[in-house]
């Protein structure tokens, strides 16, 4: 696979051209998946679209996990829990992507769970106006049959997310490999971002 070297300015403006160039009938949602710099990204999308005249909706998954007594049923380093546990599928795909899908209302909860203090973050829901752009990102969100209308996958090499990863993160480092293995990301994706070194990603061509 060719990948094309890119600033992460000019990364963020194409992809905001692509998010653009997606018929708004009468919303967009768009993933940014990956394990490190899923947010980073994700912000830098917000001002191009606003400027070109589509509200956005920031929406991260770490507001939608489960709550600690489900993530931690098998100890809190748990990499199989990781996996499969720890992501509030349904309550994301319910408070967020149904209501921006085909006949939705258009009111999405930003978030529902505070996951630091272990309870609900009881935020109201937020009107998105027709043409409005909601971009979630996370970890482990492909594969799982999540309605999104474009995905972009941050892929970082075993070996470079060893090395960035923090130490008190190692432990969930064969989630992430299982993922690469049983979902192949790379081959689902939209678009496939090369991020070992956030400072100089590359476009799959």
């Amino acid at each position: 696979m060719k990948y094309r070297p890119i600033s992460f300015d000019r990364l963020a403006g194409e992809l905001a051209e692509r998010i653009l160039a997606l018929p708004g009938t009468p919303w967009v949602r768009v993933a940014v998946d990956g394990v490190l710099d899923t947010a980073l990204l994700a912000d830098a999308l917000v001002d191009p679209l606003r400027v070109n005249g589509r509200p956005v909706l920031r929406v991260s998954t770490v507001d939608f996990l489960r709550p600690a007594s489900l993530r931690f049923e098998k100890g809190k380093q748990d990499p199989d829990a990781r996996y499969y546990d720890w992501l509030d599928e349904g309550a994301l795909r319910r408070e967020v992507l149904d209501p921006i899908g085909p006949g939705g209302t258009g009111l999405v909860l930003p978030a529902l769970w505070d996951a630091s203090r272990d309870r609900a973050t009881r935020l109201d829901r937020v009107e998105l106006p027709p043409g409005g752009v909601v971009i979630v990102d996370g970890e482990l969100l492909l594969g799982r049959g999540l309605p999104f209308d474009l995905a972009v996958h941050l892929a970082v090499s075993a070996g470079a997310l060893r090395r960035r990863l923090p130490e008190e993160e190692q432990w969930a480092l064969p989630a992430f490999a299982r993922y690469e293995e049983e979902v192949q990301p790379a081959l689902v994706t939209d678009v496939l971002v090369r991020a070992d070194d956030p400072k100089h990603p590359a476009v799959a061509e």
